[in-house]
């Protein structure tokens, strides 16, 4: 037998508005929470990675526990919290020194001791105050001994880490078959085979696949995760806006490794008063910036709108790939299918780069068809370009129509090169470039796509021109 490290799991757990967020966002050291005085903030499962000396653990933030919820949002949220539970090794229960206790303290402190979980009560927002006055009346819940602290200014934070971990016994060390051991031959690439020249082109950075999902609200971005995850992971609900922070969440299919990010929808911007909303859509940017490729939801109940064209507009401009997604798809006639194409078609033609797909999100319909796409766009995106193909095929292009002339001058392509990735760039030297028109720009970007197999990413074409060296003498 070997023994291999395995973290921990802190569970956050607490009614609205105790500060789970901002203790997560300490804990993990980032901004990944989102955090306002405002109650029901949090409503999906948020996972970190925090530490406390040499020890690392994993840490979830919750949304506001109301166990005794039956209907609605606060239902989903506690199904999110209790799962949450299920999963942790040790529970942090935070409550309120400000506040007192009150009556959803005692029903999450009954709860707790029902599911049997290890359980450390912490006492938040006890700054300025007395240690033993605010803390004196928690010992009626029954959780052993109250930690005040502050999350907001870390005021005991790293003794509450260390007495929860120590609850643990062992919670680094855990035993694996010798088996595990053996070992494992490497795989057969079939790289020997490759032409030096081919291997430079098709090889691509092989790491996970960072997948934002967006688009407007209630169009079914949760609902495709918790359908590709196989469980209810995030909270998919009949109401716009459910979504508000970005979710980042580990998955694997078919040998490859994503990072889904589930975001919260995109509504024009006259319509987002709410400053939580204002944050959120922050977080959704971010996101897209973040990613490396990007699947924009549509929905096929509604039409095409112009907010669905100024979302596709940001990713563009982002360089992020892209992959498209109509979603609701099953419930359509032939006449309303056929009328959407079109509707796709006109309004969201410069995405004519990007491969579309008619999915169900709800049913799985056409969901593997999409991550093909994924695993295609991300593969474009990240491809690297040979600079003696890029200049044959550059000659070639000039060949089968030359750059108008300006003038008497007409702009000569000497060669071409690969200046970056995600989006592909492609930079063109030679003489008198500054000349050259969008349309012949857009004529390279159309033959260099369809040379290279560049779908689903966006590609960028730079002129730089050499020096008149009798320039500065005239």
């Amino acid at each position: 037998m070997n023994s291999i490290q395995f973290k921990p799991v802190v569970a956050l757990v607490g009614r609205p508005n105790v500060g789970k967020s901002t203790l997560f966002n300490r804990l993990t050291r980032s901004r990944a929470a989102l955090v306002a005085d405002y109650s029901g903030l949090t409503r999906d499962r948020h996972y970190g990675e925090g530490r406390v000396g040499d020890y690392p653990f994993l840490v979830i933030d919750t949304g506001g526990f109301e166990p005794v919820a039956k209907t609605g949002i606060l239902k989903e949220m506690a199904r999110q919290t209790e799962q949450a539970i299920a999963e942790s090794d040790v529970v942090i229960f935070l409550v309120d020194a400000r506040a007192g206790v009150n009556a959803h303290d005692h029903e999450i402190a009954r709860m707790l001791r029902r599911a049997g979980p290890k359980v450390v009560l912490a006492v938040n927002k006890a700054e300025g105050m007395n240690s033993g006055q605010a803390s004196a009346e928690f010992h009626e819940l029954g959780l052993g001994t109250p930690h005040p602290i502050s999350s907001a200014h870390g005021d005991g934070v790293v003794d509450l880490i260390e007495e929860a971990l120590s609850q643990l016994e062992n919670p680094y060390i855990q035993s694996v078959p010798e088996e595990a051991d053996a070992e494992v031959p490497e795989p057969d690439l079939g790289l020997e085979e490759t032409a030096p020249e081919e291997q430079e082109e098709e090889v691509f950075t092989d790491h996970r696949i960072k997948l934002a999902i967006v688009g407007r609200p209630n169009v079914g971005k949760s609902t495709l995760i918790n359908t590709l995850l196989g469980e209810e992971r995030v909270i998919a609900f009949d109401m716009p806006g459910t979504t508000r922070d970005a979710i980042e969440i580990d998955f694997e299919r078919n040998g490859k490794k994503y990072t889904l990010i589930d975001t919260a929808g995109l509504r024009k911007r006259g319509k987002v008063f709410e400053s939580v909303e204002k944050f959120s859509v922050i977080k959704t940017l971010q996101a897209i910036e973040a990613s490396n490729v990007v699947l924009l939801m549509l929905d096929a109940q509604t039409e095409i709108s112009e907010q669905d064209a100024h979302i596709a507009g940001f990713i563009l401009e982002s360089g992020r790939a892209l992959v498209v997604a109509i979603n609701k798809w099953d419930g359509l006639d032939a006449d309303k299918r056929e009328w959407i194409q079109r509707e796709f078609e006109r309004k969201l033609r410069f995405l004519s780069f990007a491969k579309m797909h008619t999915i169900s999100a709800l049913k799985g319909a056409g969901v593997n068809a999409v991550l093909k796409s994924v695993n295609e766009a991300h593969a474009a995106a990240f491809i690297k370009l040979s600079t003696p193909k890029l200049t044959r095929e550059l000659h070639a292009a000039v060949e089968q129509q030359q750059p108008p002339r300006k003038g008497i001058f007409r702009p000569k392509m000497r060669y071409a090169h690969q200046g970056g990735q995600n989006p592909p760039l492609i930079i063109v030297h030679g003489n008198a470039l500054d000349a050259v028109p969008d349309s012949y720009k857009r004529y390279l970007e159309s033959r260099m796509r369809k040379a290279f197999n560049l779908s689903g990413t966006p590609l960028r074409i730079e002129f730089k021109s050499s020096k008149n060296p009798y320039k500065q003498a005239e």
